[in-house]
């Protein structure tokens, strides 16, 4: 078997096994309680945790990397730049996934968020590397490998920030004696910050989207604290304006592109 090969059937078990393990871990948790109920129970007090439902998108993340898993697994894509170019940051990626649902489980919540970082290492190196959004590509490269790398990406953005302050409240620390309140919304401003970013500089909605989806779940989550729901609904709606403007203007270009042609 070429090392094309070996990277190729690497990167998809990798993924199918991270898959596994998410699941497994959600019917039967490895030390008796589920990631929800722990986010539920212990950490009440930490304000960017979203709503339940906000994480039903790692269904739509899964399917992506599984389906990313399978394009860069194809025989007419063993030799192909971009699917070389992944490398074996995916199978980093969903070891470290991997290590995270089981420290996270056993409640050991500083070494999960070193997990957690190492999930998103590999997936920055990716999103630069690949060039996300920036450079011109197929269809088919378009919706198997720039969609899953960008949701997978945004998700683990927002799943960092909440582990940080999970990891900050597990070791007491009192945030400089800020307030609750304060900090919260300086974490929704920085994630703002990035996902205007990405839409900015890479024309990315994708990424954008994940955010929006997160803080309105925020928003949800926290109705009974106004300025929380607030700020989130009010951040929410200023990415979801940058959103639409850029969707207009793609399908402005496209449609002056018809006429010149």
């Amino acid at each position: 078997m070429n090392k094309d090969k070996i990277r190729q059937w690497t990167n998809l078990i990798a993924i199918i096994a991270a898959f596994l393990v998410n699941t497994v871990t959600n019917i039967v948790p490895v030390d008796g309680i589920s990631i929800k109920d722990i986010a539920n129970n212990y950490f009440e007090n930490v304000l960017v945790i979203p709503a339940n439902y906000a994480f039903a998108i790692w269904g739509i993340i899964y399917l992506a990397l599984i389906a990313l898993g399978i394009f860069q697994a194809l025989p007419d894509n063993q030799d192909d730049p971009r699917c070389r170019q992944l490398g074996y940051w995916l199978t980093v990626g969903s070891i470290a996934q991997i290590a995270w649902v089981i420290l996270f489980q056993y409640r050991l919540f500083v070494l999960s968020l070193i997990a957690m970082i190492t999930i998103l290492i590999p997936l920055i190196i990716l999103y630069t590397r690949l060039e996300i959004f920036t450079k011109p590509v197929s269809a088919k490269q378009k919706w198997f490998i720039n969609f899953p790398i960008s949701i997978y990406l945004a998700w683990i953005s927002v799943a960092t920030i909440v582990n940080v302050a999970i990891a900050l409240t597990d070791l007491r620390w009192n945030g400089w004696n800020l307030g609750l309140n304060t900090w919260t919304i300086i974490i929704l401003l920085v994630g703002t910050v990035l996902a205007a970013l990405a839409i900015i500089q890479r024309k990315d909605i994708t990424f954008a989207g994940v955010f929006i989806w997160a803080f309105i779940a925020i928003a949800l989550r926290h109705l009974e604290i106004y300025v929380i729901a607030g700020t989130a609904v009010g951040l929410a709606l200023i990415l979801l304006i940058l959103v639409a403007r850029e969707k207009f203007r793609q399908k402005r270009t496209t449609y002056d592109r018809r006429q010149m042609n």
